[in-house]
C-alpha cells in the first residue's frame, strides 16, 4: 500500500470515518473513496461502486470499468440512540442488537431506565442533549426519540440535528410533529434540517402494539441505510 494511502487511511479510521478503499488488482491504481470525496484517480462507475459498498458495509471484487477491483469497506460500528426508555424501547433494544446495532438507551428518569426493564443495554441518565453531546452521533449512528415529551426530545433533536446521524426519528402524529417543526424552527433550524427528521416513526405496516412498531422503525430505519424507496407511516 502506498505511504500516503496508508497514512489517509489511519486518519480516518481513527476519526471513525467511513472510508473504502479501492484497489486496482492489476497494481496499477489504488485509491480512498469517502461519502463525499475520492482521494487518487478512479473511472466514475468505480467510486459509485465503492460508495455503494460502503453503504452496505460490503467489501469484495467486482469487474468494472474493463478491470477487477478489490473494495476494502472500513466503517465505524452501527449505532442506535433510544431516547427514553418506555415499553416500544424494550423490544426495539434486542432487535437493533440482533440486526447489529451497538444500542444506547438514554432516559433521566431513574424508574425508567432500570437494569430489570433493559438488562445488558447501556443506560445512561444524564439529560437528553448531554448525553447526545458525550455520544457524538456519527454518519453510522441512528437516532430515535420515544418520549412524547417536549422536554426530553427537543434537548435530544437539537444534537442529532447538527450531527451527521444517518437516521433521525420521532414518535408521535403528525398533528405532534407539526408542533415540534415549530418549536425547532423556533431554535433556529431552517426547513431542510428540520425536514431530516423522520415522522411519523417507522414504515407504514399498520403497527399497533410496542412490539410491532419496533419493527416498524427498524424497518425504516434499515431501509434508510441501505438508500431504499420508503413509504412513511400513517398518522
Amino acid at each position: 500500500m502506498r505511504k500516503d494511502i496508508f497514512s489517509k487511511l489511519q486518519t480516518a479510521r481513527r476519526s471513525k470515518t467511513p472510508v473504502t478503499l479501492v484497489d486496482g488488482l492489476d497494481g496499477k491504481s489504488q485509491a480512498l473513496v469517502f461519502h463525499d470525496r475520492v482521494d487518487g484517480d478512479l473511472p466514475e462507475p468505480v467510486v459509485n461502486e465503492a460508495r455503494s459498498r460502503l453503504r452496505d458495509n460490503k467489501s469484495g471484487v467486482a469487474e468494472l470499468s474493463g478491470g477487477r477491483w478489490f473494495f476494502d469497506c472500513h466503517n465505524p460500528p452501527l449505532r442506535l440512540i433510544i431516547v427514553g426508555a418506555v415499553h416500544i424501547s424494550q423490544t426495539l433494544v434486542p432487535m437493533a442488537a440482533i440486526a447489529g446495532y451497538e444500542v444506547v438507551v438514554v432516559d433521566p428518569r431513574a424508574s425508567f431506565a432500570t437494569a430489570e426493564r433493559f438488562p445488558n443495554v447501556v443506560l445512561i441518565d444524564d439529560w437528553p442533549d448531554e448525553a447526545m453531546e458525550a455520544l457524538r452521533p456519527d454518519s453510522r449512528t441512528a437516532i430515535v426519540t420515544l418520549t412524547h415529551d417536549p422536554k426530553l426530545d427537543d434537548p435530544a433533536l437539537e444534537v442529532a440535528l447538527r450531527s451527521e446521524a444517518f437516521y433521525i426519528t420521532c414518535l408521535g402524529s403528525r398533528r405532534t410533529h407539526a408542533k415540534r417543526v415549530d418549536r425547532l424552527k423556533e431554535m433556529g433550524f431552517d426547513d431542510a434540517v428540520v425536514g431530516r427528521i423522520r415522522a411519523p416513526a417507522g414504515l407504514d405496516i399498520g403497527a399497533v402494539s410496542p412490539a410491532e412498531i419496533a419493527i416498524s422503525i427498524l424497518a425504516e430505519l434499515t431501509a434508510v441505510l441501505h438508500a431504499k424507496p420508503i413509504v412513511a407511516a400513517a398518522a
